[in-house]
Formats: C-alpha cells, sequence, structure tokens
C-alpha cells in the first residue's frame, strides 16, 4: 500500500481550515501534517519537513498563496503538489485551469473535494514534479507579471541568488478587482495613488482605478525608490515629476508632467526633495 500523502492546510480562515481538515479526514491516505494560518507558516513548515501536497488559500493577509509559491522557488525548497483553494472570480479561476493541479472554489463542495483528491492521485503515480513546477512558475508570471522565462532559466540555472532577488522584488502589476472583472495594471503607468477611506484611487493616463488596499500593503508591494510618499495619504510615481515648487505661505507641491499638481505636507517636504534630487 502507498503511504499517504503528508498534506497541510493554509488558510487564514480558521473555520475554513477546520472544514477542510472535516473533510479531508475521511480520505485514509491524506495525512494532514499541520494546518498554517498565514503564509509564514507554511514555508516555516514545508522547510521543517516533506510535504506532498498543499491546499492553499490565495487571499491572505501578509504573504499571500502567489507569494507562497514564490517564496517556496526562492529558497529551492521541494514543491508540493498544489491545489488551490480560492474564491477568485473567473479571471483568476481561468489561470488555475490552465496551470494548477486543481482548485476548489469556497465554500468547498465534497463532490468537488473528491474530484480534486482523484487528480491528486492520478498526478502522484506520473510524478511530473518538473513540469508542475513549471505551470506553477507560469501561473505565477500570469498573475504578478513576473518575467517567466527569466524564471525558468534561473530555476534551470540553479541561480538561487537571482531568482530570489526577482521574486521577492516588488510587483510590476496590481490586479484591481472591480464587480466581476480584473484589471491588470501595469505599475510602471500609474502616476500617483491617493488614498479615500478604505480604498485607493489608482491614477494613470487612462483613467482612475479603485483598489481595496491600505497606504501600508501599497508601501510593502511598490518599489519605494520609484513611488514616493508625498503626503500621508498620497504617493507619486518620480518618473512622472516635472517639478517641485514652493508657494510664499509655506506651502509645497509637485507638478506632473500631465500638469495636475499635487500637494506635499512639509513632514514628507525632505524625502520629496531627496528623492528627486532637488
Amino acid at each position: 500500500m502507498n503511504s499517504p500523502l503528508s498534506t497541510i492546510i493554509v488558510d487564514d480562515e480558521p473555520l475554513a481550515r477546520k472544514g477542510l481538515a472535516v473533510r479531508l479526514q475521511a480520505h485514509s491516505d491524506i495525512d494532514i501534517q499541520a494546518q498554517c494560518s498565514n503564509g509564514r507558516e507554511a514555508i516555516e513548515t514545508l522547510t521543517g519537513g516533506q510535504v506532498d501536497l498543499m491546499f492553499l488559500d490565495i487571499q491572505m493577509p501578509g504573504l499571500d498563496g502567489f507569494g507562497v509559491i514564490e517564496q517556496i522557488i526562492a529558497q529551492g525548497l521541494p514543491m508540493p503538489m498544489v491545489v488551490f483553494v480560492t474564491a477568485f472570480d473567473q479571471y483568476a479561476i481561468k489561470a488555475f485551469e490552465v496551470h494548477a493541479i486543481d482548485y476548489l472554489l469556497k465554500p468547498v463542495d465534497e463532490q468537488r473535494l473528491t474530484q480534486a483528491l482523484d487528480k491528486i492521485r492520478q498526478h502522484k503515480q506520473v510524478q511530473q514534479d518538473s513540469d508542475h513546477k513549471s505551470k506553477l512558475v507560469r501561473l505565477v508570471s500570469d498573475v504578478t507579471g513576473n518575467d517567466c522565462e527569466k524564471i525558468l532559466e534561473q530555476l534551470a540555472n540553479n541561480d538561487g541568488d537571482k531568482l530570489s532577488e526577482n521574486l521577492t522584488q516588488y510587483t510590476d502589476v496590481l490586479a484591481i478587482k472591480d464587480g466581476g472583472e480584473v484589471t491588470r495594471v501595469m505599475v510602471k503607468d500609474i502616476l500617483w495613488i491617493d488614498a479615500a477611506g478604505d480604498y485607493m484611487c489608482v491614477y494613470t493616463g487612462e483613467g482612475t482605478h479603485i483598489l481595496r488596499k491600505t497606504m501600508k500593503q501599497l508601501e510593502e508591494i511598490l518599489d519605494p525608490k520609484v513611488f514616493i510618499r508625498s503626503h500621508r495619504s498620497s504617493m507619486v510615481n518620480k518618473n512622472y515629476i516635472e517639478k517641485f515648487c514652493s508657494q510664499l505661505n509655506g506651502e509645497y507641491f509637485l507638478v506632473m508632467k500631465n500638469g495636475k499638481e499635487l500637494k506635499v505636507s512639509r513632514s514628507y517636504k525632505e524625502k520629496v526633495k531627496q528623492a528627486i534630487n532637488c
């Protein structure tokens, strides 16, 4: 008899973890080794021992599901078989259908889970590990905008340092959900971002997008060498700054290349001046 699949569940929602664990207990060839509440715990678990199968939530605070895949590759950890558990819309689901072994929509359906496990068992027999890793790399590339061919080349050359640098650097794409659609906004095209309550207004030359993230979250994923804070509630792409100006009343502002004037608060004045080499 084949050994049970060493399995972990990664989800920041306790009820979701518990519900999936209960369902998996009915399958004798699934051995749940750990339940992780975030991406960092998942990486620690994967570092500590062999994991055959991972049920991975996508939307998690901090290190999300895609970040977990990136870190596995960057750190050279053994890649488990991955089943994504997601509440994403059709845009992302299409990517999962193409690249992942399988995906499950929340709330997880019993029949759908059984189908996913059947796929896992078939995949285990074939043991197409390299193909699985390549597909996951392409999935990360599709969604995050990272260069797929460069990632694969560095994997082939065992160039771990460069790979880690590329995967842990700042994002090139913001995926912005609006109703049932997801728009992929290239970061290089963003002019500036303003906070508006619980949302962010992302301004590009094509228009304005509304993003549900905090300023702190954006600072973690946008390159600080490019995006500089000009105010407590705004950040600016310095590549689109035309000039830095001061007024007689002591206020400061930036003039963007499209003519828009943006206020600079006194507390950020020196950092802005330094960033744009004024």
